[in-house]
């Protein structure tokens, strides 16, 4: 890649992941000028915050020709799934794009679309069957017979709160018919019954170009609100990497049984595919299974897996984008990483917005990555469940989370709520 050439380059969302993305992409001496839509507190300090609505692809457009964008980087799944990619490679054609077409994003976009897909190329997952609301009656029957636990999921987007692991008959009816009414809008139009799979979880980052594949350090990510994994899903609490239980035999069985069969499969159903899978895996008896495919990078994985390339992200996205990946060099950090999070009271539910964070500036030996976040004269304040990314680096997963709780206390809001048990289920000391 020729080094004196530089790109103008428009991230899209307002997320932890976008300012991690803004934060890593500031220090490539490919990049010309950067703006982040809507962006958050946080990127306002690496880039150029532009308020417009990220589903309003034609506003996007404008702003590509206003400011001479050459790269867009696509953070949340809501628009790829809505087809924006397809909008720009229409209107645009010049602009690099990274992420998938309409078609690859319903890999995220519906979970039964996902499991077909799975089933279709042998990919190992739970057992499952879906329902409509026209089809209330047979879900009904068909969970009373169902062994528990039993997982249920919107079938479409529910900002990773869709799926419920519920413990009795009776609490999976409730829920059953909750979303088939609507608890998580049309996301919940169809509903999926899965078996439940006892192990644990961890996350897989490819980078796809249409030819070539790139495996990114691998990520944990902890969902659900409570300590020791106890009460209701959230869009994530925190992350580590590495994962210390995924050996060197683990990640043949994940490239052989899950990611090469995965790419067989965009390739035969000819998806348009430039962009990041996210795998989400689970663990069980020495086995990979598939929990879901995500159509963009995880939040708060990129946390802790940006942190840990130490190669040039940019050249990385424009590879991505430029079908050119075969040319870059990844390089990873042996180093360790923990991103914390810190949410607001009463999230996942609803929560109040608009406090003042204090201490921020007392940070100094990990990176805040902004989420929930926006400046109201002159300060920063709370705007959304979850708030800031603490991220630590460490030579051991111990020494990362012992550096990254000292530096959460750090900061203060009101209802300040974090987890304070990340690495509880792992052997740590790796």
């Amino acid at each position: 890649m020729e080094q004196n050439i530089t790109y103008n380059v428009l991230i899209i969302g307002s997320g932890g992941r976008e300012h991690t993305f803004a934060w890593k992409i500031c220090k490539s001496p490919l990049l010309g000028k950067l703006f982040v839509a809507p962006g958050n507190a946080g990127t306002a300090k690496e880039a150029h915050n532009v308020d417009l609505d990220i589903s309003d692809f034609p506003a996007i457009g404008k702003l590509i020709t206003r400011v001479d964008i050459h790269l867009i980087i696509v953070g949340p799944e809501v628009p790829l799934v809505a087809g924006l990619a397809d909008y720009l490679s229409k209107h645009y054609p010049d602009v690099l794009v990274v992420g998938p077409h309409a078609d690859g994003a319903q890999l995220e976009g519906s979970k039964a679309y996902a499991k077909m897909f799975m089933a279709e190329f042998d990919i190992p997952t739970a057992g499952y069957r879906e329902f409509s609301s026209a089809q209330r009656s047979d879900g009904l029957t068909y969970l009373q017979s169902h062994p528990l636990p039993i997982v249920l999921k919107a079938d479409g987007l529910a900002a990773g709160k869709g799926v419920v692991i519920c413990q009795t008959h009776g609490e999976a009816a409730q829920v059953f018919e909750e979303m088939l009414d609507g608890k998580f809008g049309d996301a919940g139009a169809r509903v999926v019954v899965e078996e439940f799979l006892d192990g644990t979880e961890f996350s897989v980052f490819v980078a796809l170009d249409g030819d070539t594949h790139c495996i990114l350090p691998i990520a944990k990510d902890y969902k659900r609100i409570g300590e020791g994994d106890k009460g209701p899903n959230t869009g994530g609490m925190g992350s580590i990497s590495p994962v210390p239980f995924v050996d060197a035999a683990l990640r043949e069985k994940v490239l052989k049984r899950i990611i090469e069969p995965s790419l067989k499969g965009i390739k035969s159903r000819d998806l348009t595919y430039r962009g990041f899978l996210f795998i989400g895996l689970i663990e069980v008896a020495g086995n990979p299974y598939v929990i879901e495919y995500n159509c963009r990078m995880g939040d708060p994985e990129t946390q802790s897996v940006l942190r840990r390339i130490d190669s040039d992200v940019l050249a990385l996205c424009i590879a991505i984008a430029k079908g050119e990946l075969s040319t870059y060099d990844l390089e990873i950090s042996p180093k360790r990483v923990a991103s914390v999070i810190l949410v607001s009271g009463g999230y996942p539910g609803s929560y109040e917005k608009g406090y003042v964070i204090h201490g921020i500036d007392q940070v100094k030996d990990a990176m805040l990555f902004h989420a929930g976040t926006k400046i109201d004269q002159g300060e920063v304040v709370t705007n959304g469940g979850r708030v800031l990314a603490v991220s630590a680096l460490g030579h051991s997963i111990d020494d990362a989370l012992a550096t990254a709780y000292r530096e959460a206390s750090q900061i203060s809001f009101e209802g300040k709520n974090f987890r304070r048990d990340l690495g509880f289920d792992l052997d740590t000391e790796k």
